[in-house]
């Protein structure tokens, strides 16, 4: 294997994570003055002000989260499953019922079923 070819690779995904921040960035510039102005009659706005509009979004509906994706928080709900004895899987069904306000109906995704 070559040596050189995993920091090429880290690179080309760095470089088309920023063009396509850029790219939508336009997109977004474009669409909002193709339509914005003339719907509720609002200014035009800059490729800048589009970019910060992308990172204003971001931060506002998504939130600023770090450390693990979402992958690694449904293997720790399998794990943790995995690992309840029945007795604790009747209780979290109970509270689940309890809480909801409908029966809890089956084993979260992924979670190996009972025998």
């Amino acid at each position: 294997m070559n040596r050189n070819f995993r920091p090429r690779k880290i690179a080309r995904i760095i470089t088309m994570v920023i063009v396509g921040i850029l790219g939508f960035s336009l997109i977004v510039m474009l669409l909002w003055n193709a339509l914005m102005p003339d719907i509720f009659g609002m200014r035009l706005i800059s490729y800048w002000q589009a970019l910060g509009l992308l990172i204003l979004s971001k931060i506002l509906f998504t939130g600023m989260r770090g450390g693990p994706g979402r992958g690694w928080r449904k293997e720790a709900i399998r794990d943790k499953w995995a690992n309840m004895t029945p007795e604790e899987r009747e209780r979290f069904k109970e509270e689940w019922s309890r809480r909801c306000g409908k029966p809890f109906t089956g084993n979260p995704p992924g979670a190996p079923t009972q025998a």
